[in-house]
């Protein structure tokens, strides 16, 4: 548990003192063609581009909170990649392979727990993508 909330990747980073690509943020897009939930679990220090997500797993668009609340069954700021109401679209950034251990959202905005980028692949059970915006 954290002393303050985790809602963001900056706001986590600092409470645990660690660097900001270690938060492994939480993303939600809503994919147009069935409304299926996209997750990408991304480096808090990285911007995710959508026009990579969308060539991986078809056109996404922005999810709103009431979309993310009932696919995941978390609330934005505390999206877990893992416990989720419904078996979304799920993606891992590579680039969070720089880091020995990150840190996750638990379903809460003061809630975080550590693993490895493999332990994350390994839980999710999600490919390893270039997701990320290289501007």
């Amino acid at each position: 548990m954290l002393p303050v909330t985790g809602r963001t990747a900056a706001d986590a980073a600092q409470a645990l003192g660690v660097h900001l690509g270690q938060i492994a943020k939480s993303i939600v897009f809503r994919r147009r063609s069935d409304d299926a939930a996209v997750l990408v679990v991304t480096s808090g220090d990285l911007r995710v581009d959508e026009k990579k997500v969308s060539a991986l797993v078809g056109k996404i668009g922005r999810a709103d909170a009431d979309f993310v609340k009932s696919a995941t069954g978390f609330s934005i700021g505390g999206v877990s990649p893992v416990g989720l109401n419904r078996s979304p679209v799920v993606l891992v950034d590579r680039e969070l392979f720089r880091f020995e251990r990150v840190w996750a959202a638990a379903g809460h905005p003061f809630a975080v727990f550590p693993l490895s980028p493999t332990e994350l692949v390994e839980l999710t059970g999600a490919p390893v993508e270039d997701v990320v915006d290289s501007a």
